[in-house]
């Protein structure tokens, strides 16, 4: 526990948190298991015969992707798929306690060995972890996968370099868009409005069009809107729905905002630790486990979107009454006019010289869009 404890308050000192860094660290070193290096995967103590044993942070606690996927792979299916010479304990993070721009450094320090960071929540504190997804910028799942392919061998590079850590599977959540607890009929009516952000991406896209930018977590969208706090959110179709964001709300804006893009990453050392064949096995069923949650990132896009408006096609959450919202020509326009003129700026800003060649080679050339 001190070596979690030493490692944590470290970082903190050093300004990488903004949090209670004794107590967080004390709540994690009981997460990941005190009895084992807090940066290893546990393995069995004097025994060659036991299971290797994995601590792993997941995505959101209340989506999907965590409990048709996530959960059941590492509790469930890495046990099976190994002959039960490996095991997983897995945890969302926003059930542990931790906020999602603090994922890569904990990955980096090893305070968390394998965990699952939403890249635009962690471009918080490297904005260049932000480029695949930036508001505006993949107005459809297609454009997405071209993107996040073309930005793929950098991201992998990133993470070696500048956090010691392996990307060992990159996720999906359905279309981020946008929940209105007001009338709106296009995107010029958020003018005004105090809207639901998770990122600085969506900050600049929202106060571009006159809204009012809300940093909220997720875990506490819907309260926010009832309590007035916020007038509209930013989030996934059908994430959304099951927060019951639909019982709150009465417009859905369908026009992708983003789509929270996420990296499943490795600290090195707790890596390198596993045995060839895990790694192996790792390194073969990740890929299909990220296939699936593609998959049904897609699906549910379309899905949440029936649902939160009560269509006959609503097959997997819960029906709404919403008024839909498609976007018009001119919503398309202005999203497109505010990803050039507002939203890649910011980001530039944020993001330092250095990412303008790094635009360029990967995502720019992916979607033909030129910095400005």
């Amino acid at each position: 526990m001190k070596q979690v404890d030493d490692r944590y308050r470290a970082w903190c000192e050093h300004g990488g948190a903004r949090v209670s860094c004794g107590s967080l660290a004390v709540r994690w070193a009981m997460v990941l298991g005190a009895l084992c290096a807090p940066w290893l995967p546990c393995a069995a103590q004097g025994s060659k015969a036991a299971p290797q044993q994995l601590r792993v942070v997941g995505g959101l606690a209340s989506v999907n992707q965590y409990t048709r996927h996530e959960e059941p792979f590492w509790s469930r299916e890495l046990a099976r798929l190994s002959d039960g010479r490996a095991t997983a304990e897995i945890v969302a993070f926003d059930r542990a306690g931790i906020r999602g721009q603090e994922m890569l450094r904990l990955v980096q320090l090893g305070v968390v060995p394998f965990g699952t960071s939403l890249l635009n929540q962690s471009a918080v504190q490297d904005a260049e972890l932000a480029m695949p997804d930036l508001a505006g910028l993949n107005p459809d799942v297609a454009s997405l996968r071209r993107t996040v392919a073309a930005f793929r061998p950098h991201l992998e590079r990133t993470l070696r370099e500048r956090y010691g850590s392996e990307l060992l599977a990159l996720y999906a959540y359905p279309a981020q868009v946008t929940f209105c607890a007001k009338p709106l009929a296009s995107l010029a009516d958020l003018a005004g409005r105090r809207v639901r952000v998770s990122s600085p991406t969506q900050s600049d896209w929202v106060a571009s069009l006159g809204g009012i930018p809300v940093q909220t977590p997720f875990a506490e969208i819907v309260a926010n809107v009832r309590s007035g706090n916020i007038d509209c959110a930013i989030t996934g179709t059908m994430s959304g729905n099951t927060i019951g964001l639909h019982e709150v709300t009465s417009h859905i804006h369908t026009a992708p905002v983003n789509w929270g893009v996420a990296a499943f990453v490795a600290n090195g050392a707790a890596w390198n630790s596993l045995s060839k064949d895990l790694q192996e096995l790792l390194r073969r069923e990740l890929p299909r486990l990220e296939k699936a949650i593609w998959t049904e990132a897609e699906s549910e896009t379309s899905d949440g979107i029936a649902c939160n408006t009560g269509a006959a096609s609503c097959t997997a959450g819960r029906k709404g009454r919403m008024t839909l919202v498609r976007p018009s020509a001119a919503d398309v326009a202005k999203s497109r006019d505010v990803l050039v003129s507002a939203v890649l700026p910011g980001w530039l800003k944020r993001c330092g010289p250095q990412c303008a060649p790094a635009w360029k080679q990967t995502v720019g050339a992916a979607s033909g869009v030129d910095l400005p």
